[in-house]
């Protein structure tokens, strides 16, 4: 992942920042304090900027000015940054002492065993597998069993979501819905459903499909699509726009599928 490869990247990344937040009053002094670094440090940076187009020298009062490149340069190292750094805590996780799983057989502490994860859930068993661990304590099976010293990769083939966008109240709600659209869609098989908003509960409730989740839905999501779980979400209206800047953000794939009665 390409984050501020070169040296000096994450400093020229800053002062640009800065000059994007504080504008147009903004001294060399002001920035050289909040990042603690020298005014010569801030000058020779700003000169660069200014070279590269990034930032603009103002008139009048105004001392710097971010141009529409220096916004896109900063909105897309912001977003580099953010994915590295979602990529360091998911390493870090890793290094958790003691991990739980399923004990598809009967287990004895100090043995090693072999994992997969099946619709969300980490099984352990003795059938080989790519991953492995060591059983911290004796477990039959059936039963929640404690895991250390774990190694390989656990095979993971993301799931999809599939977004069914329902009208709004003021376009007609639940009336104005293709039902048998929405149960074609519905009968291609998926793992987890969610909804968000009203409306969407109340067009599960008439088709009697059961719901999973309905608080914090675009989290969810995330969290069973990483799992290899196929997701089918009910979003009322402009909610769509949330949970599809997640499941972007989170790189996961989606479809959207607008259900509204051509005439109603």
């Amino acid at each position: 992942m390409k984050v501020f490869k070169k040296k000096g990247e994450l400093t020229r990344f800053q002062i640009l920042a800065e000059i994007a937040k504080e504008q147009p009053h903004l001294r060399q002094k002001d920035i050289a304090k909040k990042l603690d670094i020298t005014v010569q440090a801030v000058s020779e940076n700003i000169k660069s900027l200014v070279d590269d187009g990034f930032v603009e020298t103002g008139m009048g009062n105004t001392r710097y000015k971010i141009t529409k490149r220096g916004i896109e340069k900063v909105k897309t190292e912001a977003l580099n940054l953010r994915k590295y750094a979602d990529n360091v805590l998911d390493t870090m996780n890793t290094y958790k002492s003691v991990w739980p799983a399923i004990a598809r057989e009967n287990m004895i502490s100090g043995e090693t065993v072999w994992l997969e994860m099946e619709n969300g859930t980490l099984y352990a068993g003795k059938e080989e597998k790519s991953a492995y661990a060591k059983v911290l304590k004796t477990a039959a099976a059936g039963e929640d069993v404690a895991l250390v010293k774990l190694g390989g990769t656990i095979q993971l083939k993301p799931g999809y979501v599939v977004v069914i966008q329902v009208p709004t109240i003021n376009e007609g709600g639940s009336k104005a819905c293709d039902t048998e659209r929405i149960m074609e869609i519905y009968n291609r098989g998926f793992d987890r459903v969610g909804i968000m908003g009203t409306v969407s509960r109340a067009v599960t409730t008439k088709l009697g499909i059961k719901t999973n989740f309905e608080f914090a839905t675009p989290d969810a999501s995330v969290a069973a699509a990483k799992r290899g779980l196929n997701v089918l979400v009910f979003a009322v209206g402009k909610m769509t726009k949330s949970l599809i800047r997640k499941l972007e953000h989170d790189g996961l794939k989606y479809t959207v599928e607008d259900v509204s009665l051509e005439k109603y």
